[in-house]
Parts: structure tokens; C-alpha cells; sequence
């Protein structure tokens, strides 16, 4: 994967924004945790080889660029969630999440169950909670999933929640479900290949099928 700066530089980078944020007495040294960057960095490469957008390769590479919200805003849930699981330390975890909160408005803990393969677009405004989510997953500006009574939607295999559309409660979302332009979810299955939108007459949720999902133009692979 290529980088929008030589790797120690670009370590180096995600370390000063950390540390100016948040100038407590557990400053943190990139040298300290290599093997974290390495992993989140791999893992980021795994999701982004996978999608269409242009601005995500550099002659015909995988190009992760410090400077591009919506690929920053992956890395550093990429790197909260390496951070939990390699070292365990909730500290800097914590730091990593709060930092993606503060750049892009996105809140979605370093624990959420984030699939390998996932796109934020725009992000600003943007709750992920501890869902069941799935490979192909795409969420735009303003988007929420999140629980209702202590339980969270399972959602499938290439859904897209379109700007200002919800997933709340206990939700089975089928594959290839695309969720659209203000519509909300509530405590509600939706069946596998179908668009969910609001009607503009009468302002209710409503579905029918759909042949392609919306998300499908994002990625090179047949979801």
C-alpha cells in the first residue's frame, strides 16, 4: 500500500495529532507500537483494495492519504480496534477514537464489531454503534445505528445507509438492503435485496426490490 507520506513520517503524524489533542502524561511513541500501525495499516489496505473510487489508488496501488477525511476516518478506526485487541490498552484506544471523533464527527467505539471491508462517505455527523455488521458496508453523512432496550440490529453482506437514515433496535437487515435518503429502521426486519425509502406522499417507511444495491458502484467485487 502506498502512502501520502514515507511511513515514519506518516506514523510519526497520527502520533503528533494524538499527542497535541490529548498532552497527557502518556505521551504516545510510535516506536512503542510499530507492530499496530503495521497491522491497522495492512488492514486498511485489505478494505481499500477492494473499492472503486479512484482517489484510493495511486498508479494502480492501494493509496492512503493522510489528507482524504474519508480514508483517514477508517485508518483510525482500523487502528483503535488494533490498538484493543493486540495491546489491550484502553488508554490509547480511547485517544484514537476520541481523535476520529474530534476530525471527522464520527463516533464509533474501537470495540464495534466494523466488518474487514467497509466506506465512510462524508462521515460527518455519522453513529456506529455495537451492531452485527457485514463485509461491503457503506455509510454516509449523518447516518445512526444504534440500540433500542439493550439490543442492536444484525445487518447483512453490502447494505448502505444513504445521508440521515437510521438502524435502530432489534433489526434483521438482509443483504444487499439499501436504506435511503432519511429513512429510519426502527425494530423492523427487512428481507435481503431490497430498497427502504420514504414515500413522499404519505411521508411512511416503505420497500420493494431492489435488482442491484446501491453500494454495488463502490466495490469490484459481485456482492
Amino acid at each position: 500500500m502506498q502512502l501520502s507520506l514515507p511511513y515514519t513520517e506518516f506514523i510519526d503524524y497520527t502520533a503528533k495529532q494524538l499527542n497535541h489533542f490529548f498532552p497527557d502524561n502518556k505521551l504516545v511513541k510510535p516506536s512503542q507500537y510499530s507492530n499496530v500501525f503495521d497491522i491497522a495499516i495492512e488492514r486498511t489496505h485489505y478494505c481499500f483494495k477492494h473499492v472503486t473510487i479512484s482517489s484510493y489508488y495511486n498508479n494502480g496501488e492501494t493509496y492512503l492519504n493522510h489528507l482524504h477525511a474519508n480514508q483517514y476516518a477508517v485508518y483510525l478506526w482500523f487502528l483503535s480496534n488494533t490498538v484493543w485487541l493486540e495491546t489491550q490498552n484502553d488508554n490509547l484506544a480511547n485517544k484514537i477514537y476520541y481523535l476520529n471523533r474530534t476530525l471527522h464527527s464520527l463516533s464509533c467505539m474501537y470495540d464495534a464489531k466494523m466488518p474487514r471491508i467497509f466506506l465512510l462517505l462524508h462521515i460527518v455527523g455519522t453513529v456506529l454503534g455495537k451492531a452485527e455488521y457485514s463485509d461491503f458496508f457503506v455509510a454516509i453523512h449523518g447516518c445512526t445505528v444504534g440500540a433500542q432496550d439493550g439490543s442492536y440490529p444484525k445487518i447483512g453482506k453490502g447494505v448502505a445507509l444513504l445521508p440521515h437514515s437510521s438502524i435502530i433496535g432489534n433489526c434483521c437487515i438482509g443483504d444487499r438492503v439499501s436504506v435511503g435518503i432519511n429513512a429510519n429502521v426502527y425494530k423492523r426486519d427487512i428481507s435481503s435485496d431490497t430498497a427502504v425509502f420514504v414515500d413522499r406522499s404519505t411521508g411512511i417507511l416503505s420497500t420493494k426490490p431492489s435488482k442491484e444495491p446501491w453500494v454495488q458502484h463502490l466495490f469490484n467485487v459481485k456482492i
